[in-house]
């Protein structure tokens, strides 16, 4: 069956890839209505940026990290505006349930919503009375908990006050301002996986024919295709494994080489950005201003 291409599709391919209109349109066209396999297409032909979905940041919040000796937990709390971020009874709420997350430590977000605090509520009807009182909905997105040893670091980074927070566990090693370096690195450049080892052959895979068709529609021979195509595949291992990135402090090493310096190794790392993946509804304030002086 054919699917139709209708604008917000068009629209959106766009707001992925920076491609053109026209060649976001002739690439749905070609894969019926497909947004992944359209990605890899205008990839392949060398017309997009391929920007992930994450950069596409549109919820407001905090994202927080709490630490209680050898545990910690991670967690983003989402608001309708900024303003909200600043509002003390907003911040209170943030830290208490990043206290009964690492006192419980539910499995899931709705055994965490369920939990009892000390004033006879629920997380859920916590948030329902602060929702009542600061007037903007607020919800418990995510979180994660992590625990350690005493020969083990956590390494905390919060940027701009929580609009991206990561949480580092570096084992083998108490160096806490190493680990909190290499929590600043993931920030920054956000890798996906922490070694080459952790990424799914099928992506590899993937990745590969991408490259040997730009190498192909780039008009270089069969015979060096597969060369080329090894060499850029490290490239993009460098983007998306944190060990195999130069290290933001210091360049002339990899991420790898500077954990190893520390005398441990990277266990585990957790990075939230606040509203990445959730999409903001559009609003034309215009229209809504008009809505309520019409008292609709």
């Amino acid at each position: 069956m054919t699917v139709k291409i209708t604008a917000q599709m068009v629209k959106e391919l766009r707001e992925k890839t920076g491609a053109g209109m026209m060649d976001c349109k002739k690439a749905l066209t070609e894969v019926n209505g497909d947004m992944e396999a359209a990605i890899d297409f205008l990839r392949e032909k060398g017309l997009s940026s391929a920007a992930s979905k994450a950069d596409r940041i549109a919820a407001e919040g905090t994202a927080s990290i709490h630490i209680n000796g050898n545990e910690a937990v991670i967690l983003e709390v989402n608001a309708e505006t900024d303003f909200v971020v600043k509002n003390e009874s907003f911040q209170l709420l943030v830290q208490e349930l990043s206290e009964k997350l690492i006192e419980a430590k539910p499995a899931t977000i709705e055994e965490a919503h369920e939990l009892k605090l000390e004033n006879g509520l629920t997380v859920a009807e916590h948030i329902s009375n602060a929702v009542a009182k600061i007037g903007e909905k607020i919800t418990l997105r995510r979180f994660e908990i992590r625990t350690k040893t005493d020969n083990d670091a956590f390494g905390p980074y919060l940027h701009m006050g929580g609009s991206i927070a990561v949480l580092v566990v570096l084992e083998g090693s108490t160096n806490e301002e190493a680990a909190k370096d290499v929590a600043m690195h993931i920030a920054a450049l956000n890798p996906k996986y922490i070694s080459r080892d952790e990424v799914p052959a099928d992506e590899v895979e993937r990745e590969k024919k991408i490259l040997t068709e730009q190498a192909l529609n780039e008009g270089k021979p069969e015979n060096i295709v597969a060369k080329m195509v090894e060499g850029r595949i490290g490239k993009y291992f460098e983007e998306i494994c944190l060990l195999d990135q130069a290290f933001v402090k210091d360049s002339d090493q990899k991420v790898k080489a500077f954990v190893k310096s520390t005398g441990g190794t990277l266990k585990d790392f957790v990075r939230y950005a606040v509203g990445e993946g959730i999409e903001k509804r559009e609003e034309n304030f215009a229209d809504e201003v008009m809505s309520q002086v019409q008292g609709k």
